[in-house]
């Protein structure tokens, strides 16, 4: 079986999935696009991979497993071959991509962003300390990432409500879905965690419109996808005030250019998609185990190419 690796840092994937695999299927010969150069597999293991290396595959390949959550750069490619498309579910990214939202959530609760300006002009006062329990934090997109988001957040003692497409159900965090169900979720989120993915139905989600459906006073985080949220809509929300900031990872074209008025905007924080980078040796461990039963032919998670995710 040839497994063939096209990804950042795929010496490292080739040594974590040697570490794993060799015990369970030691026939596995587990290469990289840097050494054998692109050719046939029986499994691919990708990250924005190339054309042309989907266009030489045959039929012995089996699937792809994609090096990340996010699957939309391999979705939008041509001739995809019809086989399954596996993605990282968590592999150590949840907790990281917590982390980054509570740090968000608790930022502008305890009133950061009016500190850092204070400190700016030298200014000393203390702001009155909110109540815990008018900050309710919204988290949009429940899929595995938003899930463990919410939990944890839920953990600080916030109130936690979520938006999926479909109906789902979290222990102690309320739920909605649908359009009518995002209304709801927007009316009534202080902040706003947006963890969805880009697919068709997400692109663009985010524009003027509903960001205006957030209470004032509100703030947006994204961690998903910059193309679910409209930069410009968010900027004049926060430039008239209605939106006290935003903390950013993501947006529409990476890097950000340096000339985008966000980046002077008071009140918006930005990082260069950092969020919740891939644990190689979580990774592995989970392709391990989804290889193992795929060869078994047992029942895996795979991407639904309708939905994108």
């Amino acid at each position: 079986m040839r497994i063939l690796i096209h990804a950042p840092e795929a010496k490292r994937w080739q040594a974590a999935l040697t570490r794993e695999l060799h015990p369970i299927l030691p026939e596995a010969d587990i290469v990289t696009t840097q050494d054998v150069g692109e050719g046939p597999a029986d499994l691919l293991i990708v990250w924005k991979p190339t054309a042309s290396l989907l266009a030489c595959q045959d039929d012995s390949l089996k699937a792809i497993f994609n090096a990340g959550a996010g699957v939309d750069a391999l979705l939008n490619l041509p001739d995809l071959p019809d086989v399954p498309i596996v993605r990282l579910r968590d592999a150590g990214m949840g907790m990281l991509m917590a982390d980054y939202a509570l740090y968000g959530v608790l930022h502008f609760y305890r009133d950061m962003d009016r500190y850092h300006r204070q400190q700016t002009d030298q200014h000393w006062q203390e702001q009155p300390l909110a109540d815990r329990s008018n900050w309710r934090v919204g988290i949009l997109g429940l899929g595995t990432l938003g899930q463990v988001c919410a939990q944890r957040i839920s953990a600080q003692g916030f109130e936690v409500q979520g938006w999926s497409r479909s109906p789902k159900h979290l222990e102690g965090i309320d739920t909605h879905h649908g359009d009518d169900g995002l209304t709801t979720f927007l009316n009534t989120s202080r902040i706003m965690v947006s963890l969805l993915p880009d697919t068709p139905e997400t692109r663009g989600l985010l524009n003027a419109q509903r960001l205006a459906q957030l209470p004032e006073g509100a703030v947006v985080i994204n961690v998903g996808r910059g193309t679910t949220l409209d930069p410009d809509a968010l900027l004049a929300l926060v430039d008239s005030g209605h939106l006290r900031g935003a903390m950013l990872d993501v947006f529409p074209e990476e890097p950000l250019s340096p000339q985008h008025p966000l980046w002077q905007a008071p009140g918006v924080i930005i990082t260069p998609h950092i969020a919740a980078p891939t644990d190689v040796n979580a990774g592995a461990r989970q392709f391990a185990a989804d290889l193992l039963a795929l060869t078994q032919g047992e029942p895996i998670d795979t991407v639904d190419r309708a939905t994108g995710y």
